[in-house]
């Protein structure tokens, strides 16, 4: 493995280096190549409650050294000069949550996106665009590489028919080869006959514990498989990705997070052979961006023995904690709530609430262990059933095994209650929360998954601020891109795509916003000491954009452009 992967990135090497001396402007006789003076635009550094501006910041061998005006930096130091010529430039981007590995695996294999991200709007559409995707050069690398044919990203709260595609539909892709198709959420997918026997899903196959194979009236399987359902089936595929394919993906990873601005980047559900190919790639030098593992300790083959553990980055990865799931998806209704959906999935009677991952026993168990090892925990929770489970596992740890510092984060939180927000406060956890679901899914919340007023508080932003909890702000990709402007537009303006505003006085302002991309994710990952704001001795990670987010009427922010980002002090994006 370790021979083929030097290999590959050798290749990688050659087909993906970047200019990273390409700068804004720069001046023609540098005098000192290890240092950088950026001037001459709104210079925000994230420091203190109300935006703070300097005129000046200047760079060396990859960490801030000054921070002022740029008087006292020309006379100071005699280095390269960026002339940021009017634009705004900020930290670099943290991720509050994403899937780095999955993102690459999803840019590789058939888009079924619904507009404006892909080209999916009916069940007809992804018959059609999977048809087409397997003659190409990434059908076929990847069928190669998987025996399967693979799409991404179908999401029936959009398509014409209001549902899942079933497996006599993916039939017509094929009946000779298996097909799985994922669902946008991640969280529900579908497999065509073919695949559905190869999985051994038959009429007398069970539903799995934390999962849900929905059925035809007779009892066989429609193909549509939720949560454990469909992992089951996904991970060990998954663990078939060559040391090519698996380049790849890091490849088309990274460069995505550059070009939004991500200079910190979470995988946020790593599975152990996603964490052997990322040992791989660290002691290859394969990462220019910095990595934060989390590997799930719910999964069979979980260990924290690595020496990639812990707060230092080793050839820019670490792993950061562990990952625990406690339940589902809001849009595609497996979420776990205390109150009915507003309108039942196919096949469910009378009050449905979808379901648990798993009961309070062995949650409060996985949480013991964290806190008693003191591994930082995050722990995906979309429904408010969920979140009770994992607030009174996190109580429970506290006093078994007391840590006044452990930052246990809620991913998701969509439907944080009112009441739970002073419990998450006393007991120290964080919050990750989701509100690009305001503009992807909002109005789907509305109509069929939570309805009103339980739609409009979904990822409170402001309560929770205004609680006094650290709050991220995240994309989940490649549940949807790793977009860092839409992020800052949902997260501040909480539009549908229909114009609605989904609950205006969860709203936040622009600038608190940054700060969940910025100096608050920094807290999230125990790093605020090294990086989210502008501050002499930080990491030299800078994001430049042509307008400043703070400036503007906040309903254009998401047509913002990324100009650069820095990582290191050196540029690893820059805008053609």
């Amino acid at each position: 493995m370790k021979n083929l992967f030097s290999i590959a990135f050798l290749v990688l090497i050659l087909v993906s280096c970047k200019s990273k001396d390409e700068k804004v402007t720069t001046s023609d006789e540098p005098n000192n190549s290890n240092q950088t003076i950026y001037f001459g635009g709104d210079i925000l550094t994230m420091e203190g409650d109300q935006p703070q501006y300097v005129e000046a910041v200047v760079s060396e061998n990859g960490k801030i050294v000054f921070v002022g005006t740029k008087e006292e930096a020309m006379s100071k130091y005699k280095a390269n000069e960026v002339d940021l010529s009017g634009k705004t430039m900020v930290p670099g981007f943290v991720d509050g949550h994403g899937h780095f590995y999955n993102v690459g695996f999803a840019r590789q294999v058939a888009n079924l996106l619904p507009p404006p991200d892909g080209p999916c709007h009916n069940v007809q559409s992804v018959i059609e665009t999977m048809n087409e995707w397997k003659e190409t050069d990434d059908g076929k690398f990847v069928f190669e590489t998987f025996g399967y044919l693979i799409g991404h990203g179908y999401d029936d709260s959009q398509l014409e028919e209001k549902d899942h595609p079933k497996a006599t539909d993916l039939d017509k892709i094929s009946s000779e080869f298996p097909v799985m198709l994922i669902h946008q959420s991640e969280h529900l997918g579908v497999l065509n006959t073919k695949a559905l026997e190869m999985a051994g899903y038959t009429k007398d196959t069970p539903d799995p514990e934390g999962g849900h194979i929905r059925r035809n009236p007779d009892g066989t399987p429609n193909g549509v498989l939720e949560e454990k359902a469909l992992y089951n089936v996904l991970f060990p595929l998954l663990g078939k990705a060559t040391p090519e394919y698996s380049i790849r993906c890091i490849k088309k990873s990274q460069d995505e997070y550059a070009s939004n601005g991500y200079t910190t980047v979470q995988d946020g559900r790593t599975t152990s052979d996603q964490s052997k190919i990322f040992r791989d790639a660290a002691n290859n030098n394969l990462f220019y961006l910095d990595i934060v593992s989390y590997p799930d300790i719910d999964e069979k083959g979980f260990t924290m023995d690595t020496a990639f553990y812990g707060k230092t980055f080793k050839n820019h990865y670490r792993v950061g904690g562990v990952k625990l799931t406690l339940d589902g998806s809001p849009q595609g209704k497996t979420a776990w709530l205390t109150e009915c959906y507003f309108v039942n999935p196919p096949g469910q009677e009378g009050c449905y609430k979808g379901f648990p991952i798993m009961d309070d026993d062995k949650a409060n168990a996985y949480l013991e262990e964290a806190f008693k090892n003191k591994w930082p925990i995050i722990c995906h929770t979309n429904g408010d059933a969920a979140i009770d489970q994992y607030i009174n596992a996190v109580s429970l740890a506290s006093k078994k095994y007391p840590n006044p510092d452990h930052r246990s984060t809620i991913i998701h939180g969509q439907t944080l209650r009112k009441d739970q927000i002073p419990h998450v406060k006393e007991l120290g956890m964080y919050c990750s929360l989701f509100p690009m679901h305001t503009f992807y899914w909002g109005d789907w919340h509305r109509e069929s998954v939570l309805g009103e007023p339980r739609a409009s508080y979904i990822s409170p932003c402001r309560d929770v601020i205004d609680a006094g909890i650290n709050l991220t702000s995240h994309h989940d990709a490649p549940v949807v891109f790793p977009n860092s402007m839409r992020v800052l537009d949902a997260t501040v303006n909480r539009v549908t795509r229909t114009g609605y505003i989904l609950g205006p006085d969860q709203r936040i302002t622009p600038y608190e916003g940054l700060k969940t991309m910025t100096i608050w994710g920094a807290y999230q990952n125990f790093e605020e000491d090294s990086k989210g704001s502008l501050k002499e001795g930080k990491i030299a990670d800078f994001v430049i954009l042509d307008k400043n987010p703070i400036k503007i009427d906040p309903m254009e922010i998401h047509d913002i452009k990324i100009v650069e980002t820095v990582k290191d002090g050196e540029s690893v994006y820059k805008l053609n």
